[in-house]
C-alpha cells in the first residue's frame, strides 16, 4: 500500500537527513489521518468500534486523492511564488512537489484528456459551454487524478466554443 511507502521513505530520508523531504511526507501523512479521522467522524454513528476502525481506512484511491491534492497545492504555491519573485521559495515547493508526485500515477498527456473530453461531450450530448460543470465533473472522474484540472478545463472550453 502506498502509506506503508510513504512511512519507509520516511525513515530512509530521516536516516539521510534530507529535511523538505521528511517535512513533505510528515505533512502527507498527516494529511492522511485528518482524511480519515473525518472519514471515521462521518461513520461513527452507524458502526461498532472495530467496524469504525476498518471502515475508516482510506482506500487507496483516497489516499491518491490526498496526494493529489497536497501536490495541486505545491503547483500553486510555485505559481504564486513565480508571481511574486521569490527564487528561494520556488526550490523549497519544487523539491516538495517532485517528492509527492513519486507517489502519483504519471499524468495523462494532452491527446489522452482530449480524447476523453469528446467522449463525454458526446455521451453527455454537451453542446454548450453551460454543460461544462457536468463535463468537468464525469471528466475528472475518468481521469481519477491522473490529469490536471485546470489542462482539462482549457481542453473542454476549447473543444465547446
Amino acid at each position: 500500500m502506498i502509506v506503508e511507502q510513504i512511512k519507509k521513505d520516511l525513515i530512509s530520508f530521516q536516516k539521510e537527513k534530507r529535511s523538505t523531504e521528511v517535512s513533505s511526507l510528515r505533512m502527507l501523512l498527516s494529511s492522511i489521518v485528518n482524511r480519515e479521522k473525518d472519514k471515521r467522524l462521518k461513520l461513527s454513528q452507524d458502526f461498532s468500534e472495530e467496524e469504525l476502525i476498518l471502515k475508516s481506512q482510506l482506500t487507496e484511491e483516497e489516499v491518491l486523492e490526498v496526494i493529489s491534492s497536497e501536490a495541486k497545492k505545491r503547483k500553486d504555491a510555485i505559481e504564486e511564488y513565480k508571481k511574486a519573485n521569490r527564487v528561494d521559495l520556488i526550490e523549497n515547493e519544487s523539491l516538495e512537489l517532485k517528492t509527492l508526485q513519486k507517489y502519483l500515477p504519471p499524468e495523462m498527456g494532452e491527446e489522452e484528456i482530449r480524447n476523453i473530453v469528446k467522449q463525454v461531450i458526446e455521451e453527455q450530448k454537451i453542446t454548450d459551454m453551460k454543460g461544462i460543470g457536468i463535463l468537468m465533473k464525469e471528466v475528472i472522474q475518468k481521469t481519477k487524478g491522473m490529469a490536471d484540472g485546470k489542462k482539462i478545463n482549457n481542453i473542454a472550453k476549447e473543444l465547446l466554443s
